[in-house]
């Protein structure tokens, strides 16, 4: 791949083809591999199946607390690499590899549990889809602060090319119930394992910080007493009237180094620290002639 310049790669299945039945067998050789090292490293899969793109796969993990699955994040991505590395292929965790290619994404679920009981803080029988006081709270802050906490989601400037419409990625700040066109998906609604995904993360984002910045919105959202708004239902895509996340890395950062929530949560300097790293990454991609201004400009200016 980097012989190559990481362009014209051949790809692990010849095209789309996720839900044929041959889609998985022809990555399986590697894939089990993949699954049974992990084990050993103490790293359990609840799943993994082939994905909409060409080579591109899921994994889904045990639930665990925060610090664990960063942990394990990370080492999972470093193990994947290695593995790739040694089976002569390549792997890639950027959220768009590939203009004409689906993104690829780290959806993050999160519940709450009683620190004495262990039960779900969560779960209400009562409550409209079961959804606790706590709850609605905790997911009314990941709603109000999300443009905030974009950046510690998608902190590269690929990161963006991801968040399109029609994508399956998010492009607009709501929440629904088992709607993946949000960027807050309400699962398993008015059972006990009512819990909330969001899925504005690339798989190119850093768990811990990432982490942090959801639970800081969480938080902020109970102490607050926020009031959850009305789910967005069908398809947000096509709605004018609901916010929209920041559309590039230039944004997400203005909007993170005004949020007072973040830097209280994680402190100024983290705030600032992060923002001017963001800043350089500008700079640097400012100063770069890419390939499609070659291919629209070369010959024609």
């Amino acid at each position: 791949a980097r012989d190559k310049r990481w362009v014209n790669l051949d790809t692990a299945q010849p095209h789309h083809r996720s839900m044929h039945l041959l889609a998985a067998s022809v990555d399986e050789p590697f894939m089990q591999k993949v699954r049974e090292g992990l084990e050993t490293a103490g790293v359990r899969l609840e799943a993994s199946h082939p994905e909409y793109g060409p080579g591109q796969q899921e994994l889904n993990f045990e639930p665990n607390e925060p610090i664990v699955m960063a942990d394990r994040h990370v080492l999972v991505k470093q193990a994947i690499h290695e593995m790739a590395n040694q089976a002569g292929l390549a792997a890639t965790f950027m959220a768009k590899f590939g203009k004409d290619e689906p993104g690829s994404s780290c959806h993050i679920h999160m519940s709450l549990e009683h620190i004495d009981t262990g039960k779900t803080a969560f779960h209400d029988g009562h409550g409209e889809f079961g959804m606790s006081k706590v709850m609605r709270q905790w997911l009314a802050g990941l709603v109000k602060y999300a443009a905030e906490y974009t950046y510690f989601l998608a902190p590269y400037i690929n990161s963006y090319k991801r968040l399109q419409p029609n994508s399956w990625a998010p492009t607009k700040i709501c929440w629904g119930v088992d709607n993946r066109t949000s960027s807050f998906r309400l699962c398993s609604e008015s059972s006990q394992s009512v819990h909330v995904e969001c899925r504005i993360g690339g798989a190119d984002l850093n768990p811990y910080l990432a982490f942090a910045a959801l639970i800081a919105a969480g938080i902020a959202g109970i102490d607050e007493g926020l009031e959850l708004p009305e789910p967005a239902a069908n398809n947000i895509y096509t709605s004018l009237s609901l916010p929209e996340l920041p559309k590039n890395l230039k944004s997400s950062v203005e909007f993170m180094t005004h949020s007072t929530m973040l830097k209280t949560a994680l402190g100024e300097n983290v705030v600032q620290h992060y923002a001017n790293s963001a800043r350089i990454e500008l700079e640097e991609f400012e100063k770069q002639v890419t390939d499609w201004e070659l291919s629209r400009g070369f010959d024609r200016c």
